[in-house]
């Protein structure tokens, strides 16, 4: 036998490898990994491999590893998982690391469909698990097509409803922006919450059968243990709570427990192979250890666990608070920053305007001198053009009278003296007209001048207003730079004959649990959070459009009439624990 066997151990996200001497024991091997990954709440944990004859078996804490049915391979291959489940994860569970690895493989078992999980449901939960990887949603870092990679949604659930990958993907986005001020480590633990409340969360399914022969389902959990149907595993129909069962003990192929109320018979079933009935008894006793503890005052160490916990989780949220006034100081900032480079944009831009102002009133100006100039020559000319025409009539007056002294002087002809004297006085009525006409246009253009010399008064004076309000406008221009159960077989490999007769007993101790079973009064996290039951019904309905019904499972259906019903899993376990010990196995034994 070598000195030293290697062996690989293989958490929920990580690979370990060590070495260890061959009289090493299970709890030692046990003790190691744990150690190593910083594992103190090891009660719930155990290791699992698959035996010689490829069965899922718990390492033996008591027997040496080398001693165990394992598999004569180098290096061994062993998985670091979930035993046993919290009945409140977020109050039992302290440690982060405790948390992570919790969570990682109640996801994994969701994403499985170990684990049924309704869709509006699953979407949450990927939703969380989104958060529990990337932490804030941040646009400018998370593009679209950064969960493209990622497995986020049971099989079941994609293939029940009529929407693209894309489309899914836009769904859980917009929720992952819903949980933007949650830790990853808080995401882990809100998606757990959520999910311990799924009807087959934390529970070990074993076929076993009745006196009668009838094939049920055994289910082991935190909570005691309950009796399904063989075709519906999500409700159990007869439940047994750990405080009412003093003694489990198994022959061969029968089980027998014993209930506290020796008015009851013995509770008693049949399971088909002797190393599932090893398991049943270690699942128990595990369970039922720990269903006790937590009805105790907690130990030394827990209460330890807890002061550390807390302290390490409040110093987290003072940092993060401190992030967070950091963070929004810098966004304060940086709107201020936006905010003075808008208003020196604006600033610029009302430069810009008055600068085209001032220069189209320029421009004005200029054309208005150009235009008045041009009118005042106009106005000469016209003014010469009248003078000119007044002396011609000056002169066809004289001319006139000239002619009529002519003709009293001279006595000609009246004929010749009448047709030359109206040769005149046509000209001068002539004459006459034009003159009124060159009058009247020479005071049109006087007219025309002097509204010109008031527009260029005017101009002038919107000039001087334009260039005394920019001239008394400061123009100031800043800037500023800123700163987230399987099933699986026994560890022992079946025994001879002789070994299959031999009885196994466990005693369990029930004193005072009478008084404790408060899981009883328990709601789910839907029920105590208005917010999430509103998120939960808001997705039911957007997913109800794209559901193609034909696809429902049988688990589907029988979720869907539970929901009818107004069940869930707590309400159901308050029912299945009704009446007398005695009255509950008399109906085990009836199904």
């Amino acid at each position: 036998m070598p000195k030293t066997i290697n062996v690989r151990v293989t958490t929920m996200d990580a690979e370990l490898e060590f070495s260890f001497h061959p009289n090493t024991t299970g709890k030692q091997l046990f003790d190691q990994v744990a150690r190593t990954i910083g594992l103190r709440e090891i009660w719930y944990f155990g290791l699992q491999f698959t035996d010689a004859k490829g069965f899922l078996t718990w390492l033996n804490s008591e027997k040496k590893v080398m001693s165990q049915d394992v598999k004569k391979e180098t290096p061994l291959q062993f998985k670091l998982r979930a035993k046993f489940y919290p009945e409140d994860v977020a109050e039992e569970l302290i440690q982060d690391v405790t948390r992570r690895l919790f969570y990682l493989q109640v996801k994994e078992d969701v994403l499985a469909e170990d684990i049924y999980c309704p869709p509006e449901t699953a979407v949450l939960l990927a939703s969380y698990a989104v958060q529990a990887k990337y932490g804030e949603q941040d646009k400018s870092e998370h593009q679209p097509g950064y969960l493209s990679s990622e497995r986020l949604l049971p099989k079941r659930v994609l293939e029940q409803h009529k929407l693209s990958k894309e489309q899914w993907e836009q769904r859980i986005q917009v929720w992952h922006e819903e949980h933007r001020s949650l830790l990853k480590e808080e995401a882990m633990i809100e998606y757990l919450k959520i999910a311990q409340d799924l009807e087959m969360y934390g529970v070990n399914y074993f076929e076993i059968k009745n006196k009668k022969g009838s094939d049920l389902w055994l289910g082991v959990d935190a909570l005691g243990l309950n009796i399904y149907e063989k075709e519906d595993r999500l409700s159990p129909k007869i439940g047994f709570p750990w405080s009412e069962i003093r003694n489990i003990s198994f022959s061969d192929k029968k089980f027998v427990i014993k209930p506290i109320d020796k008015k009851a018979p013995d509770f008693i079933f049949y399971a088909p192979r002797l190393r599932v009935n090893k398991r049943i008894l270690q699942l128990c006793m595990g369970n039922h250890d720990l269903y006790m503890r937590r009805r105790k005052t907690d130990t030394i160490e827990v209460q330890q666990m807890k002061a550390q916990a807390k302290e390490e989780r409040l110093q987290k949220k003072m940092e993060r608070d401190q992030l967070e006034r950091e963070k929004k100081k810098r966004e304060n900032m940086e709107r201020e920053k936006e905010q003075m480079e808008r208003e020196k944009q604006d600033l610029m831009m009302k430069l810009h305007q008055f600068e085209e102002t001032t220069k189209r009133a320029e421009r004005e100006l200029q054309e208005q001198l150009d235009r008045a100039m041009r009118l005042e020559e106009e106005r000469r000319r016209v003014e010469q053009e009248a003078a000119r025409l007044e002396a011609e009539r000056m002169e066809a007056i004289i001319a006139k009278e000239e002619l009529a002294r002519q003709a009293e002087d001279q006595m000609k002809s009246q004929e010749h003296l009448a047709a030359e004297l109206a040769e005149y006085s046509a000209r001068i009525t002539l004459l006459e007209e034009a003159k009124k006409e060159k009058e009247e246009e020479a005071e049109s253009w006087h007219s025309k001048a002097i509204e010109v010399e008031e527009n260029l008064i005017k101009t002038k004076e919107e000039l001087h207003t334009v260039m005394s309000s920019s001239n008394s406008t400061p123009l100031k221009i800043a800037a500023s730079s800123s700163s987230s159960s399987s099933s699986s077989s026994d560890n022992e490999s079946d025994h001879e004959h002789s070994e299959e007769n031999s009885t196994y007993s466990a005693e369990l101790q029930t004193q005072g649990l009478a008084d404790h079973r408060q899981e009883e009064e328990r709601l789910t996290e839907a029920e105590k959070n208005e917010r999430l039951q509103k998120q939960l019904k808001d997705l039911s309905s957007e997913l109800a459009e794209a559901r193609d019904d034909t696809k429902k499972t049988q688990n589907d259906l029988l979720h869907a009439e539970n929901v009818r019903a107004g069940r869930d899993k707590y309400k159901t376990l308050r029912q299945i624990r009704q009446g007398q010990t005695k009255q509950r196995i008399d109906e085990f034994e009836a199904l």
